[in-house]
């Protein structure tokens, strides 16, 4: 079984996982009411995805 002959030091260790980190999450605006959404994904505030009403919002009146 292999096993490391040395420790690996916490700054190796860190810079292996320099990469690890998260990326900001991207956002657009909806075409349909203006509001931020995130890309491919219905909006939430007015139900609308791809130019049509895909969640029939309920208004109340």
């Amino acid at each position: 079984m292999a096993v490391p002959k040395k420790k690996t030091s916490k700054s190796r260790r860190d810079m292996r996982r320099s990469h690890h980190a998260l990326g900001r999450t991207n956002i657009v605006e909806c075409a349909h009411c203006g509001e931020l959404k995130r890309p491919h994904h219905v909006c939430e505030q007015c139900g609308y995805y791809d130019g049509r009403d895909v969640v029939g919002t309920v208004s109340a009146a």
